[in-house]
């Protein structure tokens, strides 16, 4: 009778296919066991159990790398090792949950994955007044703000949700929407961007919403990009943009300059 049993033998022992126990041989994991007088290599015990203990590991998240001198290791080692496993696999389980979350929002038909928080904001505009192309001009720039400077994303959503609590913020900004259709030398233009810099500085904390993104910015190109995203060069809009900010500048305010 041959001691031992067969590759395939010790594979499906071990719930495992022949190609995976010979992956283990090519790695050093598991030595190749001496062949019997027929010419096949046969597994006895001592060979089954280091195929088990190496299989039970991976399966348990260990890098196969890792696996020799973890099996060969004491006590104190081994738990340490297995430590230091689990709190890989902890972040990897994170990272996974959140990476299903944004799909379960993709699904839903949230492409922009804004916070909860901004998609209520979005949704109340309506109710202000503001037209669907004003809510989608938002909506972009949210999202520019978050992918841009995410260190400042909330607190520049709470400097707008406070601001749209004032009624004159709230007209201000209706009629900066409206800027779109005036040609750029419509004198309407210098007259709002006059109210609506008198406005900001005579609200400090409305301010923040044309000066917070910029404290948390290496260069003045990225709150450029979000300030002024949707205006098209030498527009009415772009024109009463830069307006305000000149007089916000001649006020004393430290507003970034076109590169």
């Amino acid at each position: 009778m041959t001691d031992g049993v067969t590759i395939g033998q010790a594979a499906a022992f071990a719930d495992i296919t022949i190609k995976t126990v010979r992956h283990y041989h090519k790695l050093g994991l598991l030595d190749e066991p001496a062949r019997d007088s027929s010419g096949y290599r046969r597994y006895g015990s001592p060979e089954l159990l280091r195929l088990v203990q190496v299989r039970t590991l991976a399966a348990a998240g260990v890098p196969l790398a890792d696996l020799g001198p973890l099996i060969d290791s004491d006590a104190a080692q081994f738990a340490d090792a297995l430590a230091d496993v689990g709190r890989r696999l902890t972040a990897r389980i994170a990272e996974l949950t959140a990476q299903r979350d944004t799909l379960d929002r993709l699904t839903s038909g949230d492409r922009t994955l804004l916070p909860d928080r901004a998609v209520a904001m979005l949704e109340g505009m309506p109710a202000l007044g503001f037209t669907p192309d004003d809510v989608q001009t938002a909506r972009e720039s949210f999202v520019l703000a978050k992918a841009l400077v995410p260190e400042g994303f909330d607190d520049y959503l709470a400097d707008i949700e406070h601001a749209l609590r004032d009624p004159r913020f709230v007209e201000l900004a209706k009629r900066s929407a409206e800027v779109i259709g005036w040609e750029s030398d419509d004198p309407r233009v210098a007259e709002l961007a006059t109210d609506m810099a008198e406005h900001y500085l005579a609200n400090p904390a409305q301010l923040r919403i044309v000066t917070g993104l910029q404290a948390h910015t290496e260069t003045a190109t990225r709150y450029r990009l979000i300030a002024h995203h949707g205006e098209k060069q030498n527009s009415a809009s772009g024109r009463l943009a830069l307006l305000v900010e000149t007089k916000l500048r001649a006020a004393g305010i430290d507003i970034p300059r076109p590169e």
